[in-house]
C-alpha cells in the first residue's frame, strides 16, 4: 500500500466505483470542478443534464428498475434548490439514492458568496440523511456511511454536503480507504424477518379466512418480492390487489389479480368489501389507494407487513403488525402455511375462480372505450395499444397527474416484477421523459415508454437533447389534450362545464417540436395510426416521440373505465 495524494473530489468519485456506481446525473459546478475531472480520468459513468431535477428524476427511475443505487450531482445554491422535488419522491417512494452537493468555502461562508444559501436547511427535510464533510479524510468514512443509509431499512435519498475546500482540497489516502461492503451498492442491503410470534398470528388468521385479499404496495418492489408474492397467491389461491406502484407485484395477466385498488378500480374495491381479512404488503394506505381513506372500510381484520414500523396504524388499525422484509415476511408465512397449503388452495379455489370471471366481465362491461375509435384519440384506446405492442420485458413510465391513473388502471404487466414505473413518491408532473431515461439506462436494450402530458413535456423539453446526446433508446408518448389535464377536469367537475382558469395550453405540434430537436417525431390523430406509430418509435434508435391528440372534453379527461357514477358532491370532496 502507498500513499495516495489526491483531492476530496477524486476521492469521491473513487468511493463511488468502488461501490460500482453509475450512472450518475448532474450539472457540474465550481465547487465540485475536482470531482468532475476526476470521473472524466478514472471512467465514472458521469452524464450532463439540462436541469438537476430531471437529473434526479432519472437517477431516481435507473434505481427503481435496477434496485441499484441513484446517483446525482449538483452545485451550490440553485443546483441544490433545483433537487428538492426529486429528493422529496425518493423519499416518498423508499429509493435508494446518494447525492453530491457542492457547498460554500468554509473560510468565507456566510460572506455573501455567489448562489450562497441555507442549503442544508432546505435539503433536510428532502432527505433520509444529510451528511456534511468537514474532514476530508473523513470523505471514505461518510461516503461508506451514505450508501449504507441510503439501501437499508426502506431506502431513501442521502445527501453528501461537499465543502469547495474539502473538495479541492489534498489528502494522502491509502487503498485500504476505499474499501467497501459491496452489498451496499444496492437495496436491499439488509433484510430482517418478522417476530415468529405475530408471525404465527398471521398465518392462523389467512389460515381461518374464506375470503382473504393481498394488498401489495410499491415495497413490494423495493424488497424484490413479486415472484415470491406471485408464488404465494399461486399457493394458497389468495387474490392480489396493488396499488399504483405496486403493480406488478403479481403480473397483472395472473387470473389472481384483482387490478388497481383505491381512488381508481377495476374489481378490486368490491373484492375488499367483501373480504374477511386483507394482507397489506409493503404499503403505506396513504390517500390514492384508500379513495381517502375509505378502503378499506372500517371494521376489516388487517395484517400488515411492511419494513417501517412508523406505517403501521398511520391509517388503520391492523390486528396483527409484521415488523420485516417483505420477502422474507412472505417466505415465512408461506413456510407456516404449507402443511395446510392443499387444503387452503381448495377451499379458497371457487372464491379465487371468481376473480378472472369479474374481471372479465369488467373489460366486456368497458370494451367500448377500450377499444373505441372515436377522434381525437380516446386513453382507453391508447392504453390499449400499449398493452398489445409493449413486449413482456417492456417499460411503461408514467408521469404525475393523469398518465399515472389511466396507466395504475389500464396498463398490464405480463410478468412479476416492477415494469410500471410512475413517480408516486411525490406524483410530481414532468417525470414522464427523464424516468425514461433513468429506465433506458438501467435496462438498455429493453423497450421504453414514457408516458406523459403536453405540460409534464413542456416541462423537461430540453432533456430531449439530454437523451439525444446519450443516444438512449425511447419512446415518449405526449398525451396532448393542450390542457393541464388533471385541473381541467377537476375544474369541470367540481365547478361546471365552461368554469376553467389557468388550465389551458397553446395548440403545439410536439412532434415537430421533437423534429426541432434533431430527434424522431410522429403525429398521431386518429387512432388507426397508434400502432403503426408505436412499432415505427420501437424500430427507431435513439429518442422518439409520438404527439397524441386526445380528447379536448375536460368530463372525458380522467379515467372513465372504473365503472363510477359520478356521485354529487360535498363540501370536502375530492373527485378524483
Amino acid at each position: 500500500m502507498s500513499d495516495n495524494e489526491m483531492t476530496g473530489g477524486e476521492a469521491l468519485a473513487r468511493m463511488i466505483l468502488a461501490f460500482d456506481g453509475g450512472p450518475m446525473f448532474g450539472m457540474g459546478g465550481f465547487q465540485l470542478l475536482p470531482f468532475y475531472d476526476a470521473a472524466r480520468r478514472l471512467g465514472l459513468k458521469h452524464n450532463l443534464i439540462n436541469d438537476e431535477r430531471a437529473g434526479v428524476f432519472a437517477a431516481d427511475a435507473y434505481a427503481k428498475v435496477t434496485g441499484r443505487v441513484g446517483l446525482v450531482d449538483a452545485t451550490l445554491g440553485p443546483g441544490a434548490t433545483n433537487l428538492v422535488t426529486g429528493l422529496v419522491e425518493a423519499l416518498n417512494a423508499g429509493t435508494p439514492m446518494v447525492a453530491i452537493v457542492g457547498d460554500t468555502h468554509r473560510d468565507h461562508s456566510w460572506k455573501n458568496m455567489t448562489q450562497e444559501s441555507r442549503q442544508l436547511d432546505i435539503l433536510r427535510p428532502c432527505a433520509k440523511e444529510v451528511i456534511r464533510v468537514e474532514a476530508i479524510h473523513r470523505i471514505p468514512e461518510l461516503m461508506r456511511r451514505a450508501f449504507a443509509v441510503a439501501t437499508t431499512g426502506r431506502p431513501g435519498p442521502v445527501i453528501v454536503d461537499v465543502p469547495e475546500d474539502i473538495c479541492h482540497g489534498t489528502y494522502g489516502f491509502t487503498d485500504d480507504d476505499f474499501k467497501v461492503d459491496p452489498a451496499h451498492g444496492g437495496a436491499p442491503a439488509l433484510r430482517c424477518r418478522p417476530d415468529g410470534a405475530a408471525l404465527a398470528k398471521a398465518a392462523d388468521l389467512i389460515a381461518g379466512a374464506s375470503r382473504p385479499i393481498v394488498l401489495a404496495g410499491g415495497g413490494v418492489h423495493l424488497s424484490g418480492a413479486a415472484e415470491t408474492l406471485q408464488r404465494f397467491a399461486e399457493t394458497f389461491s389468495i387474490p392480489v390487489a396493488h396499488t399504483m406502484t405496486g403493480k406488478g407485484a403479481i403480473a397483472c395477466t395472473s387470473p389472481l389479480s384483482a387490478g388497481l385498488f383505491g381512488r381508481y378500480d377495476r374489481i378490486a374495491n368490491t373484492l375488499i368489501e367483501e373480504s374477511d381479512l386483507i394482507l397489506v404488503v409493503g404499503c403505506k394506505l396513504g390517500e390514492i389507494a384508500t379513495k381517502r381513506f375509505t378502503v378499506p372500510p372500517k371494521g376489516k381484520r388487517i395484517v400488515h407487513l411492511d419494513i417501517v414500523p412508523e406505517e403501521f396504524g398511520r391509517t388503520v388499525q391492523p390486528e396483527v403488525t409484521l415488523w420485516g422484509d417483505a420477502k422474507l415476511g412472505i417466505e415465512d408465512l408461506a413456510s407456516a402455511l404449507a402443511p395446510k397449503a392443499e387444503a387452503i388452495r381448495g377451499r379458497l379455489s371457487a372464491y379465487a375462480a371468481d376473480v378472472p370471471k369479474r374481471m372479465a366481465a369488467w373489460r366486456a362491461d368497458v370494451n367500448e372505450k377500450l377499444t373505441s375509435d372515436e377522434v381525437p384519440v380516446s386513453m382507453g384506446r391508447l392504453m390499449t395499444e400499449i398493452n398489445q405492442v409493449l413486449p413482456a420485458d417492456g417499460y411503461l413510465v408514467a408521469d404525475g397527474g393523469f398518465a399515472a391513473h389511466w396507466g395504475g388502471l389500464l396498463f398490464d404487466t405480463k410478468k412479476p416484477g416492477r415494469s410500471f414505473v410512475p413517480d408516486r413518491g411525490f406524483a410530481s408532473i414532468g417525470y414522464g421523459l427523464p424516468g425514461a431515461m433513468g429506465v433506458a439506462m438501467g435496462a438498455p436494450g429493453k423497450k421504453v415508454i414514457g408516458l406523459t402530458g403536453d405540460g409534464g413535456f413542456n416541462m423537461m423539453l430540453g432533456e430531449i437533447e439530454t437523451a439525444r446526446r446519450m443516444g438512449l433508446d425511447l419512446t415518449i408518448i405526449v398525451v396532448n389534450n393542450a390542457a393541464s389535464g388533471y385541473v381541467k377536469a377537476l375544474q369541470h367537475l367540481v365547478y361546471g362545464p365552461g368554469a376553467y382558469h389557468a388550465s389551458d395550453l397553446a395548440e403545439t405540434n410536439y412532434a415537430d417540436a421533437a423534429k426541432a430537436l434533431g430527434c424522431h417525431g410522429i403525429r398521431v390523430e386518429h387512432p388507426s395510426t397508434l400502432r403503426a406509430a408505436l412499432e415505427e418509435a420501437f424500430a427507431t434508435k435513439g429518442p422518439s416521440v409520438i404527439d397524441v391528440v386526445v380528447t379536448r372534453d375536460p368530463a372525458k379527461m380522467l379515467p372513465g373505465v372504473d365503472n363510477r357514477a359520478a356521485a354529487k358532491l360535498k363540501k370536502g370532496d375530492r373527485p378524483a
